[in-house]
């Protein structure tokens, strides 16, 4: 149970509670179970209903023992005080195992949270580069399903520890009645369970199987939903879909056969149970002469022990199931968190100069995209970079935000080495406006905010009026509070980029950075773009990403980048568009 001791690590307090109320429900219930000897031998006749000295109306050792306690307590050998002790302990059973159930549901959402949470901030936390080679589905089915089933995968065993306590309760009263009776029947429950076992197996592997495969077809999913249009567009959704259907058959197969082994254990143990069962009658009634009452309570007990035995190992064999995917997202969680990135510590970020790359040289997954480039961002200007896909435009954007390092020369804040800097500190000052400009399904003012409680209506006013959105928004049905739709779509593109220019200006930030934030706009939306990073330019540093003529001829300077170099061409010219 490696898995369960995982979570008693986690969850030290909230498991001794479980714990305890458990125990406490099964001594309860065997305190009711304790009584039915003396209340069957009143039943039949064979009790006077006094308890006499001696214990005269005694049947066996464990009935002596039950009186001298009840009589230690003052309860008296009658119908219905033994009735009255028979239910109160199921109702005391009811109370513990109410709190037991509640410790374990509490503590199985509490599971799921935390997987999730800790799954988030890891990837959050990481380098750009790890993040980059996660796909986007591997993340959402850890989050979603793979979570889940660790979460009920907690459930099971704690399920699986409820029935095995209350088994060893039933066990422990049949061994007072006849040890001898009840250690065949009890080796031979033993026998039945590892005769079984090998169902669990084929569970387990068919688990492992599953939280594969549901990787897989995660991934697959989320990158079809993210191109239904142009798959739409060429018919070729048929392609696609055999593709998830063979992913999906694939997890139907292994559905079937942990359905198929849940089955035949189900249906073995309960024959081979009654089987062992009707051979402790036997050998209690013809063998060793018990009474035919004690014969009664020791069925009852042994009866409800196997039943809880089988209901162990059925509970086990779904946590076997569900294990892999806890120690899948356990897995991913550990490989991000080796990955994480160091961002606190270092000198404090000042742009009052220039940003520079020197003689920067850097390679993704060995693939040379720059040897030797230098560039120069004076600060408080307009830089713009333009070039042919490939040639690393966005790379620049991303040594310069510090998301990666270069493998030789150096990036420089004011002289400074970005390595020295206090990178957090760095990208608090920093505006991004990326080249897909999604919007929250909220309000105009969630999407500049972000849930930012420190962040006024004011300061959103402020920054839609940098941003040259105010007279736009300020029109709208609702105003801040209008609601944008599924990605922004009640607006359009122009205005959301505007949103999103706004959303990067409301921190203040000393560099504006637009990653082809223009290259999906109409001339006039263009044009209103370009007169906004007019207005900006000189009280912040801005640096583009564009092919765009107006934001060209808007720029102080403009970098054509090709072949792993860079170099000043004029602004607004012909060589500056790249013909």
């Amino acid at each position: 149970m490696r898995l369960m001791q995982s979570f008693f690590r986690a969850y030290p307090l909230r498991t001794a509670l479980m714990l305890a109320a458990l125990l406490l429900s099964a001594l309860a219930e065997g305190v009711g179970l304790s009584v039915l000897l003396p209340l069957l031998n009143i039943a039949l006749g064979t009790d006077s209903g006094v308890s006499l000295p001696g214990n005269e109306a005694a049947t066996n050792d464990f009935e002596v023992t039950v009186r001298n306690a009840l009589d230690s307590l003052g309860i008296a050998i009658t119908l219905p005080n033994m009735l009255l002790v028979l239910v109160g302990g199921v109702a005391l059973k009811s109370v513990f195992l109410l709190m037991a159930q509640r410790q374990v549901g509490y503590t199985a959402a509490q599971v799921g949270t935390d997987l999730r949470l800790q799954m988030l901030r890891a990837i959050l936390h990481s380098k750009w580069e790890y993040f980059l080679h996660q796909p986007v589905g591997k993340l959402t089915n850890s989050l979603a399903t793979e979570a889940q089933r660790s979460s009920q995968s907690f459930v099971n065993g704690a399920t699986a520890i409820t029935f095995l306590i209350q088994a060893v309760i039933y066990g422990a009263v049949a061994v007072a009645l006849s040890w001898r009776a009840s250690l065949a029947a009890l080796v031979a429950g033993i026998v039945v369970i590892g005769l079984s076992h090998f169902l669990v197996r084929i569970t387990r592997k068919a688990g492992k199987k599953q939280t594969t495969l549901l990787a897989t077809l995660m991934a697959l999913l989320t990158d079809t939903l993210q191109s239904v249009k142009p798959l739409k567009a060429m018919a070729l959704e048929e392609l696609t879909d055999n593709v998830l259907a063979r992913a999906a058959n694939q997890i139907n197969k292994s559905l079937r056969r942990q359905v198929l082994s849940s089955a035949v254990l189900d249906s073995a143990q309960e024959l081979m149970f009654t089987v062992f069962i009707a051979l402790g009658i036997y050998v209690a009634l013809e063998m060793f002469s018990m009474e035919l009452p004690t014969v009664m309570v020791l069925v009852v007990a042994l009866g409800r022990a196997f039943s809880f035995l089988g209901k162990v190992q059925k509970q086990y064999q779904k946590l076997a199931q569900g294990e892999s995917a806890y120690w899948a997202m356990k897995g991913a969680i550990d490989e991000a968190e080796q990955a994480e990135e160091q961002l606190d510590g270092g000198i404090t970020p000042t742009l009052q100069q220039a940003i520079t790359l020197e003689n920067v040289a850097f390679a993704y997954d060995r693939h040379r995209v720059f040897s030797g480039l230098s560039l120069n961002i004076k600060a408080g200007s307009l830089t713009t970079l333009i070039g042919p896909s490939g040639a690393g435009k966005t790379t620049i954007l991303d040594l310069v935000l510090g998301l990666i390092r270069p493998d030789d020369g150096a990036v420089l804040l004011d002289g400074k080495s970005l390595q020295e800097i206090d990178i957090k500190a760095w990208r608090k000052m920093i505006g991004y406006v990326p080249q897909e400009t999604i919007l929250l399904h909220d309000t105009i003012e969630h999407n500049i905010t972000l849930g930012d409680p420190e962040l006024k209506s004011a300061d959103v006013e402020a920054a839609l009026r940098k941003a040259g959105a105010w007279e736009f928004v300020s029109a709208l049905p609702g105003g801040l509070d209008m609601v944008v739709g599924e990605r922004g779509g009640k607006l359009s593109g122009g205005q959301r980029q505007r949103i999103v220019i706004a959303r990067a200006l409301v921190n203040n930030p000393i560099l504006l950075i637009l990653d082809e934030a223009t290259s999906a706009l109409d001339p006039d939306s263009e044009a209103a773009i370009r007169q906004t990073m007019e207005d900006l330019k000189g009280r912040l540093s801005i640096l583009a990403i564009s092919h765009n003529k107006a934001m060209i001829q808007a720029a102080d300077q403009v970098y054509l980048l090709e072949n792993g170099s860079a170099r000043l061409v004029e602004a607004g010219s012909d060589s500056s568009l790249g013909k």
